[in-house]
């Protein structure tokens, strides 16, 4: 122990000298791009592939129909693989580095509100969570999110601290950002309005956000200078109604479908967000734990950090026993906040005690960052190989072969994961409009698949699950015309798909 003891105290001593910021960017950057395209696209991923390839026009059609909550968040990306490409990696790159900015940036807002080493503490440990690496390693906006959350609250901090018109500007900016790459996340509003509500009340040392020494604390003169914070702040949220407003009232008649496999919230719900959050049910124990030390340390400080954990958790989990939202990735913009907590009962020990807990920490997740490497599926057991699948057809493909798939409108899109990773695939035989024509994710099929189907010699029938007797899989009339024209001559069971080659049969 004594050699472990003398080590960290080095690496303590080092980690000193430099920025607060750079460590946790550094070690979050490490960790992120380590197996970066190891796991293939998953569903939504390929959601975000189909529509990052389509113009701004075909982006405004599908944000009416289906995907308006998220379709800045796709025009963000159409600009970005238009430059960068469409790979795997390509498209994950920028939740890479937002998660990497959100270390940093988390680091630096531990330093203002507490210290320096409750800064430092929070960026290392939120760099080594597996949650971290899930969502920095996802072609979706909750890493981008999460980096608003915590660039919001920093520039909060300090218009609260120094206001200025030039300061609540960069705030009203972070906020309508944070809007309209992700909906849900407004609800850290819920936590900044509380906390200016009790610095227009009470200052900012009340409040949590400013020390007996800083300037703010003193009350010179203290009803004109909490009138115009708080009149501030209500004018830099006018933005985010402006332009997130309309966004959410489409979004919400968008509902049905959007999330129509999101189930009502209970209460067992709220124990396993941790888990799910963190990736790790025994990390996000750990996490929670040591955080509420952290609060209990903190005081009234704590109130900026614990009130962006529970109120987004508690506002969302209220919704969602009304109405289905609750979705536990969806509040992984609260993670940052709780590091924070667990940084300030970190920095309250020894520093070498404090980065073996934050090793520990890594040590318990890695379990989950290698599976997490291998599938973004949940559960991890059950993977979708569409690569796979898609190899069997690019390597026995002939021209004038079709494909089929069943079921068409299933959230595994299994159209896309083929397309996205055969690139040149059979033609798909039974579709009469495409889903960029719609203004949907998904294509229409034809209503009378017998005479779509007709003059085929070979198809190839992609379902999900694994069948031996695909065909029987297939219902309504679409698997009625495949039985009557068509006999399976072999089939390839891959994780989560069957692929069938279907030859017509030698009577018609």
């Amino acid at each position: 122990m004594g050699g472990l003891s003398e080590s960290t105290g080095v690496a303590w001593e080092r980690l000193r000298r430099l920025p607060v910021w750079l460590p946790p960017a550094l070690l979050t950057l490490a960790v992120t791009v380590t197996g970066l395209g190891s796991a293939q696209l998953w569903r939504d991923e390929l959601a975000t592939w189909s529509a990052a390839a389509r113009s701004p026009g075909d982006l405004a059609r599908l944000a009416g129909t289906i995907d308006a909550a998220t379709g800045p968040y796709y025009l963000l990306m159409h600009g970005w693989t238009t430059v960068v490409g469409d790979s795997t990696i390509a498209l994950r790159v920028p939740a890479v580095l937002a998660m990497t900015v959100a270390a940093g940036l988390l680091a630096v807002l531990g330093a203002r509100l507490v210290d320096r080493r409750s800064g430092l503490f929070a960026g290392l440990l939120f760099a080594v969570l597996p949650g971290t690496s899930r969502y920095g390693q996802e072609a979706r906006p909750y890493a981008l999110a999460t980096m608003l959350a915590v660039l919001a609250t920093l520039l909060l901090v300090t218009a609260l601290r120094r206001p200025s018109w030039a300061r609540w500007a960069g705030y009203a900016a972070a906020v309508a950002a944070l809007g309209l790459i992700h909906l849900i996340a407004l609800t850290l509003l819920a936590a900044h309005a509380l906390v200016v509500l009790l610095a227009w009340w009470r200052g900012p040392t009340e409040a949590g956000v400013a020390t007996r020494d800083h300037p703010t604390a003193r009350r010179d003169h203290p009803t004109a200078e909490r009138d115009r914070r708080v009149w501030r702040w209500l004018v830099a949220v006018v933005p985010v109604a402006l332009l997130a407003g309309p966004l959410l009232l489409k979004a919400r008649t968008q509902q049905s479908r959007q999330l129509n496999w999101v189930n009502l919230a209970r209460l067992d719900d709220l124990t396993a967000l941790p888990g799910g959050v963190a990736q790790s049910s025994v990390v996000g124990g750990l996490l929670v734990g040591v955080a509420a030390l952290g609060a209990a340390r903190l005081g009234r400080r704590a109130l900026l950090p614990v009130s962006a954990v529970l109120l987004p958790v508690l506002l969302l989990f209220a919704a969602g026993t009304v109405v289905p939202l609750w979705v536990p990735r969806y509040l992984v913009f609260v993670v940052p906040f709780a590091c924070l907590l667990a940084g300030a009962a970190l920095a309250a020990v020894a520093a070498p005690a404090a980065l073996v807990v934050v090793v520990l920490a890594g040590l318990l997740g890695l379990p989950d960052q290698a599976a997490l490497r291998r599938t973004h599926e949940w559960p991890r057991s059950a993977p979708v190989d569409y690569a796979a699948a898609a190899r069997v057809i690019g390597d026995g493909q002939r021209p004038g072969d079709a494909v089929v798939y069943s079921p068409r409108h299933s959230w595994l899109f299994l159209d896309l994961g083929i397309e996205y990773h055969l690139g040149d695939p059979p033609r798909d035989v039974l579709v009469t409009e495409d889903e960029v024509r719609r203004g949907d994710l998904w294509a229409a099929e034809c209503p009378r698949p017998a005479q779509c189907l007709a003059g085929t010699s070979r198809v190839w029938l992609v379902v999900t699950g694994r069948h031996a007797e695909p065909l029987a899989a297939v219902p309504g009339a679409k698997g009625d015309a495949l039985r009557a024209q068509f006999t399976v001559t072999q089939v390839w069971p891959r994780p989560g798909l069957t692929v069938a080659l279907l030859t017509s049969r030698p009577d018609r």
